[in-house]
């Protein structure tokens, strides 16, 4: 009967360890009144204790370091450091040892050695030392191949290879929305506002280094996240930059085309794309992580056939007094000419003065015509322009426009002579 040779074992010893920022030691104070049985024993016992905070020995946290005990968690942007050591074990001396380091991701797989050059000889009780370092990118299960290769003195060929599985989670939580500024301007050049909320979403705090965005070539950028103070620029999250776990913080800033592109509408109107949020933070001793969305998109905004805008309106305006505004009337189609009329609708609290139906003539495309109207309020507080309708003659078309703005109403000073 034929047995099969038993299986040799392996000269060289493979160890690898991940390399992480240390923390701070964390003691178990033990405590009791000078009237208990062991009297300052105890407290004697902590001063002593050169792991604890002279003057604060009964905190938890000590003024010592203490290494990793566990593989830790890993989040998406920081930097995965890992030690690999190769020790012979045994009394010979072997040859041609080629240590390979690869990263298994679930699209794609790295090659992390620093050399693929193979070490000639490695003598009794020696190793081979090598340090990894890869930025993680990608969310998910990750495994760490290490492959090993080596000669025998007899010149047999060994090879072995061991796995570590370890998990990539993510640390923030980023949401966008956009909003479209009014302006003179037509609807694909009007100013964009973003706003990013950021959330922590790991169970330490971060110290929120850097949240840029980087606009794409039409655009330019204004952050709107500070506030001048005594000629100081000043950031409107206070002097501390930390993020506790589960705390939101929200971002704003203000999009503008650039002029060479606001001047040729028919080349921005399609673009969708704004840019992109560069965010970079720290967390425990330290540790630097940086993540980079994709580009943020939004829809360009639709005023239909017909857009109304306001040129000019009073802030605050008195009660019962006729106050003015400037309207513009632009028509957003490229081949249909308008005919227009006006018509101006009451309120229980604006009144419009003037004559309502008349004619507003033909609109052309892609042209505007501006309006001065005139109304009062009847009611004081903040209170809504509303009321106005545009009819297209030529296609039995009605727009209406409520909402238009808010103005302020305050009663009349009324001088009475002594």
């Amino acid at each position: 009967m034929e047995l099969n040779p038993p299986k040799q074992e392996h000269l060289l010893a493979l160890k690898v360890m991940r390399l992480t920022k240390p923390t701070l030691f964390t003691n178990i104070p033990v405590t009791c009144e000078e009237k208990d049985l062991p009297g300052d024993l105890f407290n004697q016992l902590m001063r002593d204790d050169p792991s604890t905070v002279n003057g604060a020995e009964i905190l938890m946290l000590g003024e010592m370091l203490t290494l990793p005990q566990n593989f830790g968690n890993i989040f998406l942007g920081e930097t995965f450091s890992s030690y690999i050591s190769v020790h012979n074990d045994s009394n010979q001396a072997v040859k041609d040892i080629l240590v390979k380091a690869d990263l298994q991701t679930s699209s794609q797989r790295l090659n992390l050695s620093a050399s693929s050059a193979a070490v000639a000889e490695l003598k009794p009780d020696c190793c081979i030392d090598d340090v990894i370092h890869h930025e993680v990118k990608e969310i998910g299960t990750h495994i760490l191949v290490c492959a090993v290769s080596y000669t025998t003195q007899g010149g047999e060929k060994m090879y072995f290879r061991k796995f570590f599985k370890f998990q990539v989670l993510k640390p923030l939580d980023v949401k966008t929305k956009f909003y479209n500024a009014e302006s003179d301007l037509s609807s694909v050049t009007d100013e964009v506002f973003l706003e990013a909320q950021i959330q922590n979403i790991t169970t330490s705090p971060m110290f929120m280094e850097k949240v840029s965005l980087e606009p794409s070539i039409m655009y330019n950028v204004a952050e709107l996240n500070s506030v001048n103070q005594g000629g100081e620029c000043v950031t409107t999250f206070g002097s501390r930059a930390y993020l506790q776990p589960m705390d939101t913080r929200q971002y704003l800033y203000c999009l503008k085309p650039k002029k060479e592109f606001a001047e040729k509408a028919g080349i921005i109107k399609g673009v969708t794309v704004i840019g992109k949020l560069d965010i970079v933070w720290k967390t425990n001793l330290g540790e630097r992580g940086r993540l980079q969305t994709s580009q943020l998109q939004r829809m360009a905004p639709g005023y239909g056939d017909v857009r109304l805008s306001l040129e000019a309106i009073p802030d605050t305006v008195n009660l019962e007094e006729p106050f003015h505004i400037t309207c513009k009337i632009t028509n957003c189609s490229s081949e249909r000419t308008m005919d227009l009329v006006l018509e101006m609708c009451n309120t229980n609290s604006i009144h419009w003065c003037g004559v309502s139906g008349r004619q507003l003539g033909k609109l052309h495309p892609s042209s505007s015509l501006c309006l001065a109207l005139t109304l009062l309020s009847s009611v004081q507080g903040l209170q809504s322009v509303s009321g106005l309708r545009l009819t297209d003659t030529f296609l039995k078309r009605t727009y209406e426009y409520d909402d238009i703005a808010q103005v302020c109403v305050v009663s009349s000073v009324i001088k009475v002579e002594s």
